[in-house]
């Protein structure tokens, strides 16, 4: 299949001087003749294996089917009996167990601390680099359209796998000393992970903000990605060849960039030779009941563009190879590299959300070229993740070849959950995430109206007042917030309607966000959400409208934590808008002491004065 494809472009003009520059590393180079069976060496600066201190690790863990998984279909909801599942249900567990030293030969299956605690190469352990790689060719990514497909090195997490994309496909660029006309860009949704943001511009990178919709960046209309590079100002430095995206879950948004989307972003990345760095933390967790709850509480889908059948979709249906092996995965809406023909794609994929953010592991996905570079900047800063946690996660999906190896995998009987199980574990997590995006979406759009009411005086005819006029009272049912039903993610975005707020002509609007967010925190309330001005690229969109949004977590608690505190939520709504400007004051200037404590200097800082 692949030899009829086309190999991918030589984009290496893209490469920082950084980069071009590196050398493979001359010691991890030396490190593949440690692999020589039965070699005396006395060549590397290797600690004896024998004096580590650790014997074995060993940890109690899931089974994969510990999670109930929901439908792939796009239709219907979970039914009743998943809707009453409990998160206690089926708390199934295994042991593993990472051996001091393993009998196995096969270094891909070879699993133990003699060889996961010692120096080791820049794409990752082996093992785990084995079954990374296959994973994300066979599975996730099983039509790369370019010939040989896909390579991967292994991470610290995401945010070091944007940091060295940011060092190979990026020059520092200083105000003082550099032309404007020599200074890069790099794009990326209006609203944005902002830890991203926050690493490029100390390279002095010109970050510019794409306008997004329910979906996710647009490709044309204003202030999309079409109407941003057309009409570039050189005065302001280079047009960006590089592009930041969160396309499934946006981070703060929760929008699914559909395929179609996909197609046209990046034909105008084709015609403007950009970079896209798909950070794509999220991709498991794709919710096609959203839709189908925004259909029936408010008459319309959240996106023309996703499929509406009754059938499950298979987007890699038509396809050279028409099946992941796996219905779940081919129901996922695919990454950039499904349409990715040039090669100009460096996807970032983490296990923070899948096993734990403490992990800090996870991997690039790119064509060959660049992650040649990429391993090369791994070689001399990072060098591998930790040998620990790549063990402990090998042990887990690979386990022992035989059980004379010494190990224990994650599987009930002592093997690895393997492809299969990894999959599972991953259709389970989705459902319990998808449940808790109905069970929030459900109670915020029951209450995200209030009941308002005023006194009118009844003119006489002439439109006079006098004494005898009498009083009536109006009642009017009033919108405090929208919010669009998550198709992807962990986050909900709330639109707050703060027009329909009795304060909105007198007090400044920055500072009424503010009260409500700190009024949000306060008894009885006790909920923390994140305001919309942390995920804001530019001054401009603060001010303009960043202060109109919060974003809210689904996923960082349990089920009945959830509704009570969404619950709150409209509650604080609801009283938040019968406050008086005095009310607003007090709220501002009279902070409950231990709010002041824990998050005053957090709160100047997402506001600034008021």
């Amino acid at each position: 299949m692949s030899s009829a494809l086309p190999p991918p472009k030589d984009l290496s003009h893209h490469f920082s001087r950084n980069a071009k520059n590196r050398q493979p590393s001359s010691i991890k180079d030396f490190y593949k003749y440690f692999t020589i069976p039965g070699i005396g060496n006395l060549a590397g600066g290797l600690p004896n294996n024998h004096y580590f201190p650790y014997d074995t690790l060993e940890a109690s863990v899931a089974l994969p089917d510990r999670w109930k998984p929901t439908p792939n279909d796009p239709i219907g909801p979970p039914n009743d009996s998943l809707k009453k599942l409990k998160l206690s249900e089926d708390v199934s567990a295994s042991r593993i167990l990472v051996p001091h030293q393993s009998s196995a030969s096969n270094i891909l299956r070879k699993i133990d601390l003699d060889s996961a605690l010692q120096y080791g190469t820049a794409q990752g352990y082996p093992p785990l680099y084995s079954f990374v790689r296959q994973f994300t060719r066979e599975n996730l990514h099983p039509n790369v359209p370019y010939k040989d497909g896909v390579e991967v090195v292994l991470t610290n997490g995401s945010t070091d796998g944007f940091s060295k994309s940011m060092e190979a496909f990026s020059n520092i660029w200083d105000v003082e000393k550099d032309s404007i006309r020599e200074r890069e860009g790099i794009l990326c949704e209006e609203f944005a992970y902002m830890n991203a943001i926050q690493a490029a511009r100390p390279r002095g990178l010109n970050v510019v903000p794409v306008a997004v919709d329910d979906e996710g960046m647009l490709a044309t209309g204003k202030d999309g990605l079409a109407d941003v590079l057309e009409n570039w100002d050189k005065d302001t430095g280079k047009r960006p060849h590089l592009m930041y995206t969160v396309t499934m879950g946006q981070n703060p948004t929760s929008g699914l960039l559909s395929l179609a989307r996909r197609k046209e972003i990046y034909a105008l990345c084709q015609k403007y030779d950009i970079i896209i760095i798909e950070d794509d933390p999220y991709w498991y967790l794709q919710y096609p009941s959203a839709n189908v709850m925004s259909l029936r509480a408010r008459g319309t889908r959240v996106s023309e563009n996703h499929p509406t059948n009754t059938q499950p979709q298979n987007y890699n249906a038509g396809q050279p190879k028409p099946t992941s092996g796996y219905a779940f995965l081919d129901s996922l809406v695919p990454s950039y590299l499904h349409v990715d023909t040039d090669g100009r794609v460096v996807r970032l994929d983490t296990f923070s959300k899948t096993v734990a953010p403490g992990c800090r592991l996870g991997w690039i996905t790119a064509q060959p070229l660049f992650i040649e570079r990429l391993l090369r900047i791994t070689e001399t800063s990072t060098q591998q993740p930790s040998g620990f946690v790549q063990s402990l996660i090998a042990e887990l999906v690979i386990g022992p070849l035989k059980p004379s190896d010494g190990g224990r995998g994650g599987g009930k009987d002592g093997t690895g959950w393997n492809m299969d199980g990894w999959v599972r574990w991953l259709e389970g997590l989705r459902g319990n995430y998808e449940r808790r995006m109905q069970k929030m979406s459900s109670i915020l759009e029951d209450g995200k109206y209030t009941i308002q009411t005023s006194i009118r005086q009844r003119s006489n005819q002439d439109g006079a007042f006098d004494l005898q006029d009498e009083e009536f009272q109006i009642v009017s049912k009033v919108q405090m917030y929208d919010f669009t039903y998550p198709m992807a993610g962990m986050f909900l975005w709330m639109h707050i309607q703060f027009q329909t707020h009795p304060l909105f002509s007198k007090v400044d609007h920055q500072r009424l966000s503010k009260a409500l967010w700190v009024y949000l925190t306060t008894e009885p309330y006790r909920v923390l959400v994140a305001p919309g001005l942390i995920f804001s690229p530019t001054e401009q969109l603060r001010e303009e409208k960043a202060w109109q949004y919060f974003r809210i977590c689904f996923a960082a608690v349990d089920d009945d934590v959830l509704e009570k505190h969404t619950l709150a939520t409209v509650e604080a709504f609801k009283d938040f808008w019968t406050k008086k400007e005095s009310d607003i004051d007090h709220i501002l200037n009279d902070e409950d002491v231990s709010i002041r404590e824990a998050m005053g200097s957090q709160v100047g800082q997402f506001w600034g004065p008021c």
